[in-house]
């Protein structure tokens, strides 16, 4: 690929963000190369010069993703870092499942799990004992919001009723919490904070 491919003048974050616009608007089964060729008006090859594959996409678009948390980030800790990537993976559709599966492949930063292991290692624990926290943690928020996410689709096409019996905010507090306050238990010390489940 030449220089004169790439993308008529697109940089790589003009395609990456019109990536993230097609999967906030269309989902991620329907982000394909050719699509993101389409919006910004060139060949599908043109974009390889800026990815070498859909796999190196997705790992920036998960990067960008998980990046947000630190602006959203109110207050410090393991609940808060814990609410604020929630929030990140929430802000745009499929979140949870392009993070997550960037992860599974090995691709992309390890920011989320980073903030949530200086998060526990600043209340004391070990360096291992905050790493494997930490992945629990990140495993919760990912599946959690991945349940979310998917529920909000078949809530919006009509399959289940919205909303029934379903209390996602106060179930996410709950569950941080417990991790929170078992990995506390198990070393014989109380929590530093214990959020109310109002605040998530």
């Amino acid at each position: 690929m030449t220089p004169s491919g790439r993308s008529r003048g697109h940089s790589t974050d003009d395609v990456a963000r019109t990536a993230l616009r097609i999967l906030d608007d269309d989902g991620l089964a329907d982000l394909t190369m050719r699509r993101l060729a389409t919006r910004l008006d060139v060949q599908p090859s043109a974009l390889y010069w800026h990815f070498p594959n859909k796999q190196s996409l997705l790992a920036e678009l998960s990067d960008r993703i998980v990046g947000q948390a630190a602006s959203l980030l109110r207050g410090s800790g393991v609940v808060a870092e814990a609410r604020a990537l929630r929030d990140a993976l929430l802000a745009y559709r499929d979140g949870a499942e392009v993070v997550s599966s960037t992860l599974a492949l090995g691709l992309g930063s390890s920011t989320a799990l980073d903030r949530l292991t200086d998060a526990v290692a600043a209340e004391g624990f070990p360096s291992d004992v905050a790493s494997r926290a930490a992945t629990t943690l990140l495993h919760f928020v990912l599946g959690h919001v991945w349940h979310e996410q998917q529920r909000l689709q078949y809530d919006s096409v009509g399959v289940v009723a919205p909303g029934a019996g379903h209390v996602p905010d106060a179930d996410f507090a709950f569950g941080v919490d417990l991790i929170h306050r078992g990995l506390h238990a198990a070393a014989g010390a109380r929590p530093a904070e214990a959020p109310h489940p109002r605040g998530v």
